[in-house]
């Protein structure tokens, strides 16, 4: 699964004329070849390491029983020499989908950084890689040059993300579409609920987000979500923090974020007009959060999506 998303998703993304976006290879250090896995099939893989020199992104998947067995500097020499291609130097971004933050972190690329890998597995790597800060509760760490991404459908997010970041959130949301996934779940999003759910009652707050969702230019108070889920403030807090990792207002504050950049890179409207329709009410407003969260101005943004970046 974490080797077939990497492909479904990046081979979906497509230019506004048509054009593909990326060009995925498989590679691995013994290959070209057939390498064993835990089904009842191998899978081919056509290049060698040679293929990570020419890379631009290199996407690590998950081998759960070697990754577990990794050790600081403990990768295998082919491994080893084949990562050398993606050194700290260089520009190449590396991330890896679930147990493959064992490979990054074995090679010692995640020395000082922040990562994330599948639940069942956070304890084993935060006792094996003391140098690098785990944060079992999210499903992708964004570091710039390095992201992880915790278990297998997370991989998921991680790739839309990587998508989003390089052409816009409209051809995320366009693969989305077409490989009929979410368009969007925040990195910081629990990784599961430990809360059981009684059967036959909705003690999710869910639909009270996609309410939400469909009413970013009306200003909504806590207490009008909590009402909407029948639930009173506290409860209600409490579940939308264990499902998403966020408070509600955090979410709904990067949702209405999220729904500008849509506004920008799709739209000549202009900063005023953006910052009402999604739900700021002012392009002061607008400006403060998009930069806390994005990183530019508005118009910066614009310009980057708008001006034929490749």
């Amino acid at each position: 699964m974490e080797l077939g998303l990497v492909h479904q998703l990046f081979g979906a993304a497509r230019s506004a004329a048509g054009e593909r976006l990326y060009e995925v290879r498989t590679c691995a250090p013994t290959g070209p070849g057939l390498i064993r896995t835990d089904a009842d099939f191998p899978v081919g893989a056509q290049h060698g390491p040679e293929a990570l020199a020419w890379a631009d992104t290199v996407l690590i998947p998950a081998s759960h029983e070697e990754d577990e067995s990794l050790t600081p500097g403990g990768l295998p020499a082919p491994l080893a020499c084949a990562l050398d291609a993606a050194a700290p130097e260089s520009l190449t971004r590396l991330a890896s989908i679930c147990t493959g933050a064992f490979v990054l972190a074995a090679a010692g690329l995640l020395d000082g950084r922040r990562a994330t890998t599948h639940w069942l597995s956070t304890d084993l790597f935060a006792r094996t890689f003391p140098s690098v800060t785990v944060d079992p509760d999210v499903l992708y760490v964004d570091e710039g040059r390095i992201l992880t991404s915790a278990g297998e459908a997370a991989g998921v997010d991680l790739c839309l993300h990587m998508i989003r970041a390089d052409h816009g959130a409209a051809v995320a949301a366009d693969v989305a579409r077409r490989t009929v996934v979410p368009p969007h779940r925040e990195g910081g999003q629990a990784q599961y609920i430990q809360r059981p759910v009684p059967m036959g009652v909705s003690t999710s707050t869910s639909e009270t987000r996609a309410w939400a969702e469909e009413r970013l230019a009306t200003p909504l108070t806590l207490s009008e979500l909590a009402a909407r889920a029948s639930m009173s403030v506290r409860t209600f807090s409490r579940r939308f923090r264990e499902e998403t990792g966020l408070t509600p207002m955090q979410w709904l504050t990067r949702r209405r974020v999220d729904r500008a950049r849509e506004l920008l890179e799709s739209t000549d409207h202009t900063v005023d007009r953006v910052a009402t329709e999604a739900g700021f009410g002012t392009a002061a407003s607008l400006r403060q959060h998009f930069v806390a969260r994005v990183g530019v101005a508005p118009g910066v943004y614009r310009s980057t999506f708008r001006g034929g970046r490749g």
